[in-house]
């Protein structure tokens, strides 16, 4: 069995006391296959040689994406392989991140087998509004992907995409979920959150502006800032879509992934986790803040996100770039087994904690404000300027 068939078993039946060897067996096979990483890991004094545990394994930092090729060998790349691209600026200049799944299947089992645990606990299948273009628009978008496989897999009945590379059309939008409303066909909506915003504004004008939707209806928000006039928090979603949709706030999931990472994590709500604590969307743990010592626990109707058993969520600190115990803030860092194929130890640009397999995303890093962060860019930087003959870049 090849490692990715490992990878692919494990998500379809996760064996939770198995996930470390799987993780350094999955290690081994990219310090040996993916030469950018392998360089950076000899960098930092790290090989398999060395590494006994999870913790040791260097992260490397998603915008290193942007700097080197990221690819295994290429009798890995199967012939449904996909290529995704980043969006952003980088040090002055526009440079596009690329991450190549060799086997899009695997991304496809990860990203549908949370689906179904966080928006689709419930088993149903429902009419779909998409307010992000599908894969058929937006190839390149990892995003337009997932979106795609969730509308396949989940979906019944009527289905629209109601926005292209550059717009939403909240007409077509606002016409389809009065249709379903008036079949009382309950229904999912997807989209970033500026599209939602745009939802929102476009009922905000007309005569009649909300739209009661049937119960069962949910959204799952994806995030994003790109876009937005008047910008919008989670939290500010979840309240616009049950004032102006009448969605149930527990079925307003906010998603956190990027093109980088073939896994995503989802708000943990009473909707996909029965047993939380149902006049809070704050889980019973405690979060204890180093800027604010006197609050012990996270703000009211802060939600925390849920990673799937395939993914390890960790905290690093943002100048040493080493492992912080549980619940201290630091740069949050993934360990994604449905990354095979190309770095599965990664270091995000976000603050956040973890505790207890939950995760608290706490902001953006401030630009120039990681020194360890920035350091360990720069190595991927270099070896892009001057790869070293025999290498793929």
């Amino acid at each position: 069995m090849s490692i990715y068939d490992e990878v692919l078993a494990f998500i379809d039946f996760p064996r939770p006391e198995a996930f470390d060897a799987l993780a350094l067996a999955v290690f081994r096979y990219q310090f040996d296959h993916v030469p950018a990483y392998r360089q950076f890991c000899v960098a930092r004094g790290r090989s398999p040689g060395n590494v006994t545990q999870i913790s040791q394994i260097p992260a490397a930092s998603t915008v290193a994406f942007k700097y080197a090729e990221v690819r295994g060998p290429a009798e890995a790349v199967s012939h449904a392989a996909l290529t995704f691209t980043t969006s952003g600026t980088t040090k002055g200049f526009t440079k596009r991140g690329r991450h190549l799944v060799p086997r899009a299947e695997i991304y496809r089992a990860s990203a549908i087998a949370h689906l179904r645990r966080m928006l689709f606990p419930d088993g149903r299948r429902l009419p779909m509004l998409a307010l992000h273009p599908t894969a058929d628009r937006m190839p390149e978008s990892s995003l337009s992907t997932m979106l795609t496989w969730c509308i396949e897999e989940f979906a019944a009945g009527a289905t629209l995409c109601a926005a292209t590379r550059s717009s939403v059309d909240t007409a077509a939008a606002i016409n389809f979920l009065d249709a379903v409303s008036t079949r009382r066909e309950p229904v999912c909506i997807l989209g970033t959150t500026a599209a939602s915003a745009a939802l929102f504004t476009a009922l905000a004008g007309r005569r009649r502006r909300t739209i009661k939707l049937v119960p069962g209806s949910r959204l799952m928000d994806t995030g994003g800032a790109k876009g937005q006039t008047i910008p919008l928090t989670p939290a500010e979603v979840v309240a616009h879509a049950h004032e102006s949709l009448g969605i149930e706030p527990a079925l307003v999931i906010n998603e956190y992934g990027m093109t980088e990472m073939c896994s995503q994590l989802y708000d943990a709500t009473p909707f996909n986790f029965p047993t939380w604590p149902m006049d809070s969307a704050v889980p019973p743990l405690d979060f204890g803040l180093d800027s604010n010592p006197g609050s012990r626990n996270l703000p009211a109707g802060f939600r925390v996100k849920l990673p799937p058993p395939w993914l390890r969520p960790s905290v690093i600190d943002p100048v040493t770039l080493a492992p912080l115990e549980s619940g201290r803030v630091g740069l949050l860092a993934f360990f994604d087994l449905a990354n095979v194929g190309s770095i599965s130890a990664l270091m995000t640009e976000d603050f956040g904690i973890v505790q207890d397999g939950a995760v608290a995303i706490l902001g953006r890093a401030a630009a120039g404000g990681a020194r360890g962060c920035a350091l360990s860019i720069d190595e991927f930087a270099r070896r892009e300027s001057a790869p070293q003959a025999g290498r793929e870049w």
